[in-house]
């Protein structure tokens, strides 16, 4: 089971977010390692390990949430370079879960030895005394918030804990997982103040104190933009929707939005945020349209959750919404002249853009798309085939009751060249897992093998 949670992970996160996450803890432990002149030889006894580990897991788990912080604003900038905003918050989750980790570390080795003397476990240590330090200078005042920061500390540990616990829970409700998780900025921002106090005085004017405040200062700001409600980068349209068409078989809506001016464009590939009602808060679509200039944009939204299977008696032409985006970097670049496009269920989305795309501009790559489903319509199926020879690519579609499921022995059928080609899936995450285990344990190239993640907690 290890061994399985550590293949997700490291196939979820590969590249550079992967870097990222393990680079942050390296750089951040080099850092310390070299900041801190403890002569470790002198260290006797567990109150003055506990003193050191207390300092590295305390800046480790700041670091760590400041990091996270500022991916939680969804900043375009960084898109490019991490892999698209699927790929970010699967980082800012990882690095919630190591901020999360390393907190309930710095927690006991706090607590530990006060428990163990208090059970008669351990003698209590003589404090030593403390240096005299000049009247008004900033680190006797630090000394004196001490007790208050190390209380403030401890009681937005407990709140972090606890909401950071919640987001995990898949089967807590979007929404509610929407609203809890804004207020882990609060709790952010307590434990800086915690930090900014309890850091050792002395690691200020080192290299590693240079980089904790600039993490800790554009966590911050981060934070209280979450807590207004505003992102890094990407614009936040109104629009109408405009027209509504419901494929009661495969339980998708089809969603017509007309945009208001402020709309930068997108491309065939990428996903918004659509607030279709203010109670429920923003939800990640695909979009299901090319851009034409025209304020025009489509998502194909299926049925899977509470909110979403409402939507065909919640929403109505005329409805008022936002639109929040584009983000992603599923884009179809590729320098392969061959593509292989995977689309499982809904994760059709992206590449009904792209067949539209292509329709009135061609690329002149060779594309085989096979769409697979659970659920067989005839008339989406229809809409598929037609936007599929106008575009020039070759539809294979697999309804699992009549031709099974798609394996690789059936794709590299279809395809003998596959090795020649870029592969671009999007649908069930643990389908795409096994695609690209087993190509790339095939000899192909794992960086050619592009998914969409499209998990946001």
């Amino acid at each position: 089971e290890n061994s399985l949670k550590k293949t997700k992970f490291l196939s979820n996160c590969a590249g550079p977010p992967l870097y990222t996450f393990w680079g942050s803890l390296v750089v951040l432990s080099a850092l310390w390692w070299q900041a801190d002149p403890t002569d470790w030889s002198s260290l006797h006894g567990l109150f003055a390990w506990r003193n050191v580990l207390n300092q590295y897991t305390g800046i480790l788990g700041i670091g760590v949430m400041s990091l996270a912080m500022l991916l939680a604003v969804r900043p375009v900038f960084l898109e490019r370079p991490l892999g698209g905003l699927d790929k970010m918050y699967r980082l800012h989750k990882w690095l919630g879960i190591a901020g999360l980790v390393l907190s309930i570390s710095h927690w006991l080795i706090a607590k530990g030895p006060k428990w163990m003397v208090a059970l008669g476990w351990l003698e209590r240590r003589a404090k030593g005394q403390r240096p005299l330090l000049p009247d008004g200078s900033l680190q006797k005042f630090f000394m004196e918030q001490r007790g208050l920061a190390e209380g403030i500390g401890e009681w937005a540990f407990y709140v972090a804990a606890l909401l950071m616990v919640l987001a995990l829970i898949k089967r807590f409700p979007y929404r509610r997982f929407v609203q809890t998780h804004r207020w882990l900025a609060v709790t952010y921002l307590a434990l800086v103040a915690h930090a900014v106090v309890l850091v050792k005085f002395d690691y200020w004017n080192t290299a590693l104190g240079i980089v904790l405040a600039t993490l800790m200062a554009g966590g911050s700001i981060a934070a209280v933009m979450s807590l207004r409600g505003k992102r890094a980068g990407a614009a936040a349209v109104a629009g109408k929707v405009v027209a509504l068409e419901h494929l009661a078989e495969v339980n998708v809506l089809t969603v017509d939005i007309q945009l208001t001016s402020g709309w930068r464009g997108h491309a065939a590939g990428q996903f918004a945020f659509v607030t279709f009602h203010d109670d429920e808060g923003p939800h990640p679509f695909s979009i299901a349209s090319c851009w034409k200039d025209d304020g025009h944009i489509r998502f194909l939204i299926k049925g899977l959750g509470d909110y979403t299977r409402s939507l065909p008696a919640r929403l109505h032409i005329g409805d008022t919404v936002t639109v929040e985006g584009p983000y992603g970097c599923f884009d179809f670049r590729s320098e392969q002249p061959r593509q292989i496009w995977i689309g499982g269920g809904i994760g059709i989305a992206p590449f009904v853009a792209r067949l539209k795309d292509l329709g009135r501009q061609p690329d002149g790559k060779a594309i085989d798309l096979f769409h697979t489903t659970a659920t067989y319509d005839a008339v989406a199926i229809e809409k598929l085939r037609r936007d599929a020879d106008a575009a020039q690519v070759k539809l294979h579609v697999l309804w699992d009751a009549r031709d099974g499921r798609l394996d690789l022995a059936r794709l590299q059928k279809a395809v003998p060249d596959w090795r020649e080609a870029d592969v671009w899936f999007c649908g069930p995450a643990r389908f795409g897992r096994m695609l690209r285990d087993g190509l790339v344990g095939r000899g192909f190239p794992a960086e050619r093998f592009h998914q969409e993640l499209f998990e946001m907690r």
